[in-house]
């Protein structure tokens, strides 16, 4: 018996990775229009649920709790910082592999705000719902119509085509959109899944090395947790030791008193200039 068979989470993992990696990839596509962003986003996306996996295998949608987090990675605002992690915004951007019918309308798609471009991939590209949509997105039911109309109206005024037309192309473009090999890395999960002088496959890591990898990330993190826990234990330890008297309560002056009165009366000060009386 292989050690996947013996460990039942592993197997339903690895399924959920075949049955879902490639149709996310696309839809991360969608969302970014750089093949490299969405096979990073559909990997980040599937080790966050290995790390996470007792709480994605209760959920009554675990692919939905995935798609969730693809999206996150995939629209995350620091990703601004990296060249090969930005959206693209123009059709110049996008990657050749995209056919001419499809340019304008993902440079339609990629020109809206993320929530709404998220909300118009979701309802029109994926097919959910409006209130599965508002659902994942944390939104309300009124605020989710009110994105995806306006997303709506953006596209279908840059396309240039019925809005009928625009969401059955957005649709096949989910189902069917190819994302180019990529020379951009993705990863040490990615390498490793990568021969010997080829380039990058299209989809994400297999599923057995994400798994790999999530938990090497995961030991790591512990190891810097721990390195740093430590670290400051002994900086506040230095700390003590140079300055034991750190901490005492201030020195403070003594108050002068006035001395305790006396219980002997006292007498006029006449009295105690003139000689005692014989």
């Amino acid at each position: 018996m292989t050690q996947r068979e013996q460990n039942p989470a592993a197997t339903a993992f690895d399924d959920l990775h075949s049955r879902h990696a490639a149709g996310l990839t696309r839809q991360a596509y969608l969302l970014t229009g750089r093949p490299e962003l969405a096979r990073w986003a559909v990997e980040r996306g599937f080790r966050l649920a290995w790390q996470r996996w007792p709480q994605v295998a209760v959920d009554p949608d675990p692919a939905g709790w995935v798609r969730a987090a693809v999206y996150e990675c995939a629209l995350t605002p620091w990703q601004r910082l990296l060249p090969w992690l930005r959206t693209a915004r123009t059709a110049q951007e996008l990657p050749p592999s995209v056919g001419p019918a499809d340019r304008a309308l993902l440079t339609a798609v990629l020109g809206l705000p993320a929530p709404y471009r998220r909300m118009l991939v979701l309802h029109d590209g994926v097919g959910l719902g409006l209130y599965e949509a508002a659902t994942e997105v944390e939104a309300s039911t009124p605020a989710a119509a009110g994105r995806l109309a306006h997303a709506r109206e953006r596209v279908v005024a840059e396309a240039c085509g019925p809005g009928e037309v625009v969401r059955v192309r957005l649709a096949a473009l989910a189902a069917s959109l190819e994302v180019a090999p990529s020379a951009a890395p993705q990863g040490a999960a990615a390498q490793a899944a990568t021969p010997a002088g080829a380039t990058p496959s299209a989809l994400p890591a297999a599923a057995s090395l994400l798994r790999a990898e999530s938990e090497r990330s995961a030991c790591r993190l512990t190891r810097v947790t721990f390195a740093l826990t430590g670290l400051f234990a002994l900086v506040t330890l230095s700390v003590a030791i140079v300055a034991p008297d750190r901490g005492a309560p201030p020195w403070q002056r003594p108050l002068v008193t006035a001395p305790a009165a006396s219980d002997a009366p006292v007498q006029p000060r006449e009295a105690r200039l003139l000689p005692e009386a014989r």
